[in-house]
């Protein structure tokens, strides 16, 4: 072979050795871009699923090609099950593509309509539209605005059935004081193997704190500042409800609750029909009830607090979070004047860091509801990335 004809044939040898290089390179980046892909995907989806919910919860359109692949088909149905407590009566939400879906309990807060109200309705169902299923229980003290232990037994209760229908631990997110509760069931070692995480929005740390704030319109974060709001009139008007017979003479109680009970369900006709039953001094003692920043209200809410401390300190997760083991998600809206945003932050002092697994204060909330403030870019994102983590420890298994 002359030299001439050895270098071409060099040249040739060396030229495939490149090629086969950059093609082994090649394959080599792709395996790793395809991993990397696999390990990222279950975030990327569940930020995806925290996007189409909030999208759906709010009444936005969501973008029709993250529709296209992370929204299903949901049934309902209504059932019952029994319980120590009871009958439970319940609304099963199902992605019907997914049998095996993960398993979220969502307790509705204080509302007359229960489950039955619209706005838990369409969340729930935008929930099992992302795919989980979802079991929203009745909680009948809770929809009769009634804050006590029943309710704690009916959630505790709900989370043992659900995790035995679905073979391991279930999500339980609560609403308002539903949210307080269900972190007093979580911390019952009768319960605690049926809960997987607890998501408290809008919830109470201790109902005294809560009742002080009504009286005061301020209360005292874990740094020592104070937060100050205007008490909302709702939130003195469950507890006159609750605890009516503090409130009014003992004859007077069947004839003002009904009234005060229409007040609740803001069904003025429903309302008046009630007044109109009653005698000019039971129409006072209405007129004083429903001004819940009249001095002679407030002093009875007072009276109220003193009276009822210890039965407050069972509704309250505040004394039970130290040693909780159970994963807690905490999320309040800034502006909340019902249940003061402080008590979430008193519930994350309380927590362990091996159980709380995110905090976050929101403007883009006000209470329950996504109308807070007009919020900016930021906010919106640390709201879907906290969702994101809830959907993601959801689907865990």
């Amino acid at each position: 072979m002359n030299e001439a004809k050895a270098g071409v044939h060099i040249h040739a040898h060396n030229a495939s050795r490149r090629s086969l290089s950059l093609k082994t390179i090649a394959t080599l980046c792709l395996v790793v871009l395809l991993l990397l892909c696999a390990i990222a995907w279950p975030f990327t989806r569940a930020h995806l699923q925290a996007f189409t919910l909030l999208k759906l919860a709010s009444g936005q359109p969501v973008p029709p090609l993250i529709a296209k692949l992370i929204i299903q088909p949901v049934t309902e149905a209504t059932i019952q099950f029994p319980s120590t407590a009871g009958p439970i009566r319940a609304r099963l939400y199902r992605p019907a593509k997914a049998k095996n879906a993960p398993a979220l309990i969502v307790l509705h807060g204080v509302h007359h309509l229960g489950m039955d109200e619209p706005r838990l309705m369409a969340f729930a169902t935008a929930m099992a539209s992302c795919g989980l299923q979802v079991l929203t229980p009745e909680l009948p003290g809770i929809r009769d605005y009634h804050v006590d232990r029943s309710s704690i037994q009916v959630i505790g209760e709900s989370a043992r059935w659900f995790a035995q229908r679905t073979g391991g631990p279930a999500g339980v997110m609560g609403l308002s004081f539903s949210g307080g509760l269900a972190l007093v069931a979580a911390s019952d070692p009768a319960y605690a193997p049926a809960f997987k995480f607890v998501f408290a929005v809008g919830s109470q740390d201790a109902m005294d704190h809560v009742t002080q704030f009504y009286l005061t319109g301020t209360e005292a974060r874990p740094d020592g500042t104070i937060q100050r709001l205007r008490a909302h009139e709702y939130g003195a008007l469950v507890l006159e409800y609750e605890h009516l017979e503090d409130f009014v003479p003992a004859h007077d109680v069947d004839a003002i609750r009904p009234v005060l009970r229409q007040h609740l369900y803001e069904d003025k006709h429903a309302e008046n029909a009630a007044t109109a039953k009653l005698d000019d001094r039971q129409r006072l003692e209405v007129v004083g009830l429903i001004d819940s920043s009249a001095p002679a209200t407030l002093a009875k809410l007072a009276a109220v607090q003193a009276r009822h401390i210890e039965e407050m300190e069972g509704l309250s997760p505040h004394g039970k979070l130290a040693a909780l083991t159970t994963p807690v998600f905490l999320l309040h809206g800034q502006a909340d004047n019902i249940i003061p945003s402080a008590e979430t932050l008193w519930m994350a002092s309380e927590l362990s860091d091996h159980s709380l697994q995110a905090v976050l204060v929101s403007p883009v909330l006000s209470h329950l509801d996504l109308d807070g403030p007009k919020p900016g870019p930021m906010d919106e994102w640390r709201l879907v990335h906290f969702f994101a983590l809830v959907m993601h420890a959801a689907g865990k298994k």
